[in-house]
C-alpha cells in the first residue's frame, strides 16, 4: 500500500480527493499585477495550489540564433521564436517570487515552483517552498534532481518525453539523494495534447512499477481526460491556468480560464466521490425508491376462491406487492379472500 503524502494542509493519497494545481507558467504576460491576479483567480476557482516556474533565460539556454536555437516545428505554438527570447518573455522574475508567495499565503492557497537550476532551488529554499516540481524537460538533468532531492522536500515529477528507462534513472536519482516522498505525473509533452495520445491507462501501471502515487499533468483541452484519470487512481492533476485566453500569453491557448477550472475542481472531486467501493444490494438511500419498482397487484375485483389469471393480476408499479418472480407460479392458484382492484398481492392472499 502506497503511503499518503502530506504537503502543508493537503493530504495526497488514494482515500483523499484530488489535489488540483493551477500552472501559471508565463501567462502573467510579464506583469506582476497579472501574476497576483492569477493567484487570486486560482484561489477563487477552488485550486489547491498555484505553480510557478523559476528560471531566467540564461539558466536555460544561451542567446544565439543558430538553427537549433530557433523553433522550427510548423505545428508548434512557438514556431519561429528564438529560445532565449521566448524564455525571456515567459520567465517569472525572481524578485516577484516573494510577493507571489505572500499573496498565496493571504489567499490560503499553496504555492510552489519548478526550478531549472541550482540557483533557483536556493531561491525557493529561502522562501521555504513546501514541495518541488520537476518538469518533463528537466527530468534528465540529474545534477538538478540531486540538488532538489537533497532538500528533503516532497517531489512531483512529470514524465513526458521520457522512455521507461529515463523515468527509472530519474526516480533512482531522486531516491538515492534523499527524496522520500515522490509523486509522478503521466504527461504528454505536446501543446495542446490530444486525448488519443494521453494514454492514461499508464497511470496505475506506473504507480505499481515505481511504488508511488501517480497523477496527471494534463495538456488536453477540457476536463474529460482529467476526470477519467481520477478513476484510474490519479490524485494529483496539473492544468495550465490563465484569467483570459484572449489576452494571450505563451501558454494561453491550452490554458483553462477560471470558470473552466472551477468545473475541473468540481468534476474531479465528483469522480473521486463516485468511486466508493465494490458494493451490491440496496443502499439505505435507495430504500425510499423501492416503491417505484414493479410488483404483483390485483387489477380486477376478486372474490374469495377466484383463480388468479393473467387478466386479474399484473406486474405493475408500485412495488409494495409480491416480487414479479412469483407471477408465473401464481397463475391457477386461488385467492383466500375478496380483494378490490389495486390491492397489492401478498402471501396471505394465496
Amino acid at each position: 500500500m502506497i503511503e499518503d503524502i502530506k504537503i502543508e494542509d493537503i493530504v495526497i493519497g488514494k482515500g483523499h480527493k484530488p489535489f488540483i494545481i493551477a500552472e501559471m507558467s508565463g501567462n502573467h504576460n510579464r506583469s506582476l499585477e497579472n501574476a497576483l491576479a492569477i493567484i487570486d483567480a486560482a484561489a477563487d476557482a477552488g485550486a489547491h495550489a498555484v505553480k510557478l516556474q523559476t528560471y531566467t533565460a540564461d539558466t536555460l539556454t544561451i542567446n544565439v540564433s543558430h538553427n537549433e536555437f530557433n523553433i522550427t516545428d510548423p505545428k508548434s505554438l512557438w514556431k519561429g521564436r528564438n529560445l532565449y527570447e521566448l524564455y525571456e518573455e515567459a520567465q517569472t522574475p525572481w524578485e516577484w517570487h516573494k510577493p507571489l508567495f505572500e499573496r498565496a499565503k493571504e489567499r490560503n492557497i499553496m504555492i510552489f515552483s519548478t526550478p531549472f537550476d541550482n540557483t533557483s532551488v536556493d531561491l525557493l529554499e529561502e522562501l521555504n517552498v513546501p514541495v518541488y516540481k520537476v518538469a518533463s524537460f528537466e527530468n534528465n538533468h540529474l545534477p538538478l534532481l540531486k540538488r532538489i532531492a537533497q532538500t528533503g522536500k516532497p517531489v512531483i515529477m512529470s514524465t513526458g518525453i521520457s522512455t521507461l528507462a529515463d523515468i527509472e534513472i530519474a526516480v533512482r536519482t531522486l531516491r538515492e539523494n534523499g527524496c522520500k516522498e515522490l509523486i509522478l505525473l503521466k504527461c504528454t509533452s505536446t501543446y495542446p495534447a490530444t486525448p488519443e495520445n494521453t494514454n492514461i491507462l499508464t497511470i496505475p501501471h506506473m504507480a505499481q512499477l515505481f511504488d508511488c502515487h501517480v497523477g496527471l499533468s494534463d495538456h488536453t483541452l477540457g476536463v474529460g481526460v482529467s476526470v477519467a484519470s481520477v478513476a484510474l487512481g490519479a490524485r494529483v492533476i496539473e492544468k495550465h491556468f490563465t484569467i483570459n485566453r484572449a489576452e494571450g500569453g505563451v501558454d494561453s491557448s491550452f490554458s483553462m480560464e477560471p470558470a473552466e477550472f472551477k468545473v475541473l475542481v468540481e468534476e474531479t472531486e465528483r469522480a473521486f466521490l463516485a468511486l466508493g467501493k465494490v458494493t451490491y444490494g440496496i443502499l439505505e438511500e435507495e430504500k425510499k425508491s423501492l416503491t417505484f419498482k414493479r410488483s404483483i397487484y390485483v387489477v380486477q375485483d376478486m372474490n374469495e376462491g377466484d383463480v388468479f389469471t393473467e387478466e386479474n393480476i399484473r406486474i405493475i408499479r408500485p412495488g409494495l406487492g409480491l416480487q414479479p418472480k412469483y407471477f408465473e407460479q401464481l397463475i391457477g392458484k386461488k385467492i383466500t379472500k375478496a380483494a378490490k382492484r389495486g390491492t397489492a398481492l401478498t402471501f396471505d392472499l394465496i
